[in-house]
């Protein structure tokens, strides 16, 4: 009786602290704006709620797939062409989407992404977080999976990679149709064409 007693003491206590600290968020919000940075308590907030949030069996499991130097390439790959426009090639957010997303793209190459454990890692690509930027990526495949850990050692490899690595993957972000046509043009001028030299269209009306 007595521990339940303390237990509904602990709730209460809890949620009347969740309560007060929600109010001074709002207190100190700007509307709805995502132009403010999160506030040191909305921050732990986030945190403990997606540390509560997470089973607790996903947190402790390992990764299957070997590091190996082609299980890192093709996790460059794909980071490179599905991650890069938020996180940036060398994860540390720093793009016009990641930037002025709320919360922002946090820089992955820091001890706050680093400590987590290889599961927990998998369980956000998997999963996404809510009230976030962050989207679920799983689409319930073998393949998924298979992806999604083989990302978890692109992540550890962060803090190391190199500007060859950088620049490789600079070749696989995706493009812009202005920049798809300013490579067409630069293509067509090493070629030796004129690149103000438009085919004119005939209208046969």
């Amino acid at each position: 009786m007595i521990r339940l007693r303390w237990f509904l003491v602990g709730v209460v206590s809890f949620g009347a602290i969740a309560l007060l600290a929600a109010a001074l968020v709002l207190l100190n919000a700007h509307g709805f704006s995502a132009r403010e940075q999160p506030t040191a308590v909305e921050g732990w907030i986030a945190r403990r709620s997606r540390s509560a949030a997470l089973p607790s069996d996903a947190r402790g499991r390992t990764n299957p797939v070997p590091n190996t130097p082609e299980v890192l390439a093709e996790a460059r790959a794909h980071w490179a062409d599905h991650c890069a426009i938020c996180h940036a090639n060398d994860g540390s957010g720093d793009t016009p989407i990641g930037r002025h997303t709320y919360p922002p793209a946090p820089d992955m190459r820091l001890p706050a992404t680093q400590q987590m454990s290889d599961g927990e890692l998998f369980y956000i690509i998997q999963n996404g977080i809510r009230l976030s930027a962050m989207p679920a990526w799983s689409g319930g495949s073998d393949q998924d999976a298979q992806d999604s850990w083989k990302l978890v050692h692109f992540i550890r490899h962060l803090p190391q990679l190199t500007a060859a690595e950088k620049k490789e993957m600079e070749k696989l972000n995706p493009k812009s149709p202005d920049e798809l046509k300013e490579e067409e043009e630069a293509e067509r001028f090493l070629k030796g064409e004129d690149i103000n030299d438009r085919p004119i269209k005939h209208d046969h009306r």
